[in-house]
């Protein structure tokens, strides 16, 4: 099982350790099942706006072989397609967040309320991100806010400007608290959180950051 809120991988009950970069090519692969994704695709995902050689793809794809216990030749799980790029082959199936009590969290820009989903929610340029930010300085998928049971967590994801908490750069996966300030290039967001009942409706929601202001 591959747990985009915990970012962890477990296989027979057990957690098997992933580096950030494979964690993201396997969840990429996921996403996009059963279709291959080229490697121009995966490249743009994983090293936005970065030179790295083909040979930094094809060790990822080894370790997540290895990590799966996958076999390149006979692959039950990462298949390349070759010429072209990788493809998630095996059987997944989407587990659903829980209906029930938990965290109900939004964005707050200016007079508009993103609300945000149980698990992982992206912020960033990148089609399909949660919450769109409409700034140069903001990456594809420039950071992330994984509303888990009990608390919600804020991370960057290795973007280029960085990602700033109650004005300070985040180095590390950071707690949010109701009332806390995240900044994007000029985009300023206001994290609210209440305790109430949760519901995987919001899962289809999408909103775009529009306040701007400059950073204090």
């Amino acid at each position: 099982m591959l747990d985009s809120g915990t970012r962890e991988l477990a296989c027979r009950g057990r957690a098997v350790p992933l580096s950030p970069k494979v964690f993201e090519l396997l969840e990429l692969l996921l996403e996009r099942r059963p279709g291959a994704v080229a490697k121009e695709a995966i490249h743009d995902r994983l090293w936005p706006k970065s030179f790295v050689s083909e040979s930094s793809l094809a060790r990822l794809a080894a370790e997540a072989r290895a990590a799966l216990a996958d076999d390149a030749r006979k692959p039950r799980y990462l298949r390349t397609v070759f010429g072209f790029g990788y493809a998630f082959c095996g059987e997944a199936v989407e587990e659903r967040p829980r209906v029930g009590s938990g965290l109900a969290c939004r964005l707050s820009i200016g007079t508009q309320d993103i609300p945000l989903s149980p698990g992982e929610n992206v912020l960033g340029r990148a089609e399909g991100a949660a919450v769109s930010i409409p700034s140069t300085k903001a990456s594809r998928r420039h950071a992330r806010i994984v509303v888990e049971e009990q608390r919600a967590v804020l991370e960057d994801l290795a973007s280029k400007n960085g990602t700033f908490l109650r004005g300070k750069l985040i180095e590390a996966p950071s707690p949010l608290a109701d009332g806390d300030e995240i900044s994007i290039g000029e985009v300023v967001m206001t994290f609210r959180i209440t305790r109430g009942e949760g519901s995987t409706e919001t899962a289809s929601r999408r909103g775009t950051a529009t306040g701007l202001r400059g950073r204090r």
